[in-house]
This record gives structure tokens, sequence and C-alpha cells, in this order.
């Protein structure tokens, strides 16, 4: 069984509470694109691929109930006030997690589409006057109708090609741990960060989903992941993933992977991505970049895996990718299930508690540095796996050209 971040029927959309994971399984009503946006914004759902899906989908959803309503909305009745009403729920839902390239990706999508929308209806209206104005009005219905199609198959085409680049990332590992000589027949020891599996995207997973496939097809010796505070998506959500998939498994806090080198065979490490710049420099969750440096120490393999849709072409390097920081207090504080060590260390099972692990710091002094992501510089980088491919970095280069797997 694999767990999933969002479940759709018709037009309700709900997804999983991820903040209250993994003691209590709470399934939260999406029921406009604001509410979209709230869940995105606290972290309720997060990975790039995911909340591009739920935000897509919530536009999806919008617009189908609309067209159900009587009377018909004001914004339904012409393209250029449909156009008008949807930019700024655009502009809105882009502006909760700025980092993550594939949500803008996903809302460029459906702004593509009321472009094309818009182009041909002006093609129309100075081709056939009046006649063409009649025809361009009663194509509001055609346009929402793709608008919808377009939502949905940002969702619907996620876990196919993370499934791809499962395989495509795992048989990339396999044949470079056989080219340095080692021994596979027992299979490898992959460490990964953050949460990147059906938590995190609508299915499978992308660094993950290579750490699955490794486990399907019999070589994976073990999974090591890290806690990857502040949010502990690792303690909380990859865990939760590796125990429901059955995959023997490790946890190690962020400040212990030097040390695993030190003491295991590690035969590569494989991270996610937030967004990609044309060079191959990498923003993901905060820790993947001290991750890189131990690896580069340590002659293991570093591969980030993620969709075509998480590289951006536009920005030179990583220098240009904007960095979301998070409220500082966010740092100071953890969330999880109450255990009482009276009588034997007994477990309440449903109660979780907030409690605050820092002193009353100067939160709005500079007294916490919380950015959510970090830049691996590609040098650091030994290949990007999206689903069409791997890019390798030539020995001695400091750059990937992503776009051959563009």
């Amino acid at each position: 069984m694999q767990l999933t971040s969002i479940r759709t029927e018709g037009d309700s959309i709900e997804i999983i509470d991820q903040l209250v994971l993994p003691h209590t399984i709470s399934w939260i009503s999406i029921e406009s694109p604001q509410g979209a946006y709230e869940a995105i914004k606290s972290m309720k759902i997060r990975g790039a691929p995911a909340i591009a899906s739920l935000a897509a989908l919530s536009i999806a959803s919008y617009l189908s109930r609309a067209t159900k309503q009587t009377p018909t909305p004001a914004f339904l009745d012409s393209l250029e006030s449909l156009e008008a009403h949807l930019a700024p729920i655009f502009d809105h839902l882009y502006s909760s997690r700025p980092t993550a390239v594939n949500l803008g990706g996903a809302i460029a999508r459906l702004r593509g589409v009321l472009a094309s929308a818009k182009e041909k209806q002006t093609s129309n209206v100075a081709y056939d006057g009046a006649d063409g104005a009649a025809a361009a009005h009663s194509s509001v219905e055609s346009v929402v109708q793709g608008l919808i199609a377009e939502g949905r198959a940002v969702a619907d085409e996620d876990v196919g090609r993370n499934k791809t680049m499962g395989r495509i990332g795992a048989d990339w590992i396999l044949d470079n741990a056989q080219k340095n000589g080692f021994d596979t027949s027992n299979g490898l020891n992959v460490l990964t960060v953050c949460n990147t599996g059906s938590l995190a995207t609508s299915g499978y997973g992308t660094a993950l989903g290579i750490i699955t496939h490794l486990h399907e097809v019999g070589k994976l010796r073990r999974a090591y992941y890290t806690q990857s505070t502040p949010y502990h998506q690792g303690s909380r959500l990859t865990a939760l993933e590796l125990k429901t998939l059955q995959i023997p498994s490790t946890m190690i806090c962020d400040s212990m992977v030097g040390s695993l080198f030190q003491h295991e065979s590690i035969h590569a490490v494989v991270v996610g991505a937030d967004r990609v710049a044309k060079n191959g420099d990498t923003a993901n969750k905060i820790g993947t970049y001290n991750a890189a440096v131990i690896a580069k120490r340590h002659r293991v393999p570093f591969v980030v895996c993620c969709p075509v849709s998480t590289l951006d072409l536009s920005i030179p390097d990583g220098s240009a990718i904007p960095i979301e920081y998070r409220p500082p207090i966010e740092a100071c504080l953890v969330r999880g299930r109450i255990v009482s060590r009276e009588g034997g260390g007994g477990i309440e099972e449903a109660a979780q508690a907030i409690v605050q692990i820092t002193p009353d710091l100067a939160l709005e002094d500079h007294g916490v540095f919380n950015p959510s992501f970090d830049v691996t510089p590609s040098e650091l980088i030994a290949a990007i796996v999206t689903e069409k491919g791997v890019a390798e970095r030539a020995p001695q280069a400091t750059s990937i050209s992503v776009s051959e797997v563009s």
C-alpha cells in the first residue's frame, strides 16, 4: 500500500493533513483556490509536485462548480471577464510557496489555455466581424472546459512520470555502482533527504521513487533518511512511507550524515528538487547542501531526481532562485504524540502537542535563521534525473546541461 497526499471525487478535493502525520490521519476538504492557498502556505500539504497538483485541481474544481451554478456567475459571461477574474487568483496561489517552480509551471499552463483562447478570439473577430464575436462569446464554455481539463491533467500526469523517473534513476545508480567496482548483488545503501514520496507528489515519488524501484527489483539493501528539521519531513513522513512500503530503512539526525559515510558503505544520495537552474544548481529542502558537501568529500554520487516541470531554464544559476523564509518561531517548535513515562512509559494514542524546545529568542531581531531551502551548486551533483533521461556532470565540469533532459 502507498500513501497519497490528494484524493478527488468529481469536484471534491481532499488532502491529508501532513502537519499531524504520522500519528493522526486527518483528511481536509479543499473547497476553493483560497482553501488550497491556505493549505499550501501552512504546510498542510508540501512537496513541489503535490502543491502544483493541488493548486491546479482547486482551479479546475472551482470552475466546474461555477458552471453548475444558477444563475451563472458573471465572470463566465465573456473571455475578458473570465481572464480578469482568474488573474488575481493565479497570482495569489503562486505567492504561497515561491521557490517551488512546479507551482508556477502549473499556473503558467492554465494561463496558456486562456492566452490561446484570447488569441483565437481576436483572430475570429478580425476575420468574421460580428459573427466572429458571437462565436467567441459562445466559446467561453469550451475555454472553461479546457481549463478544467488542463488543471486535472497536471495532477494525472504526475504518477506515470514518477514511475519512469524511479526506473531511470535506479538504473543509473546501479550502473554507476558497477562501473566503480561495487558488488551490487546484495543491494545498495542509499541516503535521502526530506520527503519525496507519495506524500510530496501525486503518487510514487521522485527521489523516494528511485528507492522504491530499487526495493521492488531487489536491489536495495537499506534506505537511510535524515530527520530533515525543523519540520521533520524525514522522521515524520519519509519514515511513515518507508514503513508502509516495508522498505528496510534507518533514520539519522541531520548532523549524522558525515558519521554515516564514515561507518557505512553508502552507494548514492538521492534527493528531490523544488527548482533547478539552467546550469544544474538545485534548490531543495534545507540541509540538502550539507549532505552534498559531505557526499563529495566521500566520493558518493549525489543525484537529483525531479520532473521536467522543476527545471527553470529561464534563470542561469542558483543565485537567481528565490528562497522562501519561514516564520522564525517554526524553528523553535516541534509537534508530536505525547508519551508518558509514568507507569512504564505508556503512550497516549490520540493526544498530540506542540512544544517549544528553545528559550524565548529574539524572533524579530535575527534571533533565528529559518530558510526553507538551500541551493546545492551543480559542481557537487553527479546527475540530474527527469522523465526524459539523465543529465550527467562531466568530470571536472562545474555545471550540468539540464536542457538535455528537458
